[in-house]
């Protein structure tokens, strides 16, 4: 029954994010813009930048302090599988000019037409990928 309470208070975390950062710096929450300002030279968006990674790369101790165990993790695919799998993902988004957070998430919130494109391009070759991974057994 209460399953779905780290999920539940993820997503609201992830929400409220979102929404400080649209209101407070007028910035779209996409990890991949924001990970690829880091690559950039240092200025206030760097900062900001850092923080925000910061932020996720502490979400686990977050998550440890609120539920007192450490989140579960499996990762059934092989290391090859993942790498590949990573670098098709960094692609994807920079040629659909974002990620999943930043149309998922900000984008659909907006009502934006070409995140609602995005999304529903990432859900379609998600649910393909899925299939084709259980039917050829990789």
């Amino acid at each position: 029954m209460t399953t779905y309470w780290p999920s539940l208070a993820g997503g609201m975390l992830i929400g409220l994010s979102v929404a400080m950062l649209m209101l407070l710096n007028g910035r779209i929450a996409g990890i991949s813009g924001i990970v690829a300002s880091l690559f950039r030279p240092v200025d206030r968006r760097f900062v900001e930048a850092a923080a925000f990674v910061a932020g996720l790369l502490l979400g686990p101790l977050a998550y440890r302090a609120g539920f007192g165990q450490w989140p579960e993790i499996r990762v059934q695919a092989t290391l090859p599988l993942i790498a590949v799998a990573g670098l098709l993902v960094g692609f994807g988004s920079r040629l659909g000019s974002g990620c999943t957070s930043g149309h998922g998430v900000a984008g659909l919130a907006r009502l934006s037409p070409r995140s609602i494109v995005a999304v529903v391009t990432f859900l379609s070759t998600a649910v393909l990928t899925v299939y084709l991974m259980r039917s050829v057994g990789a």
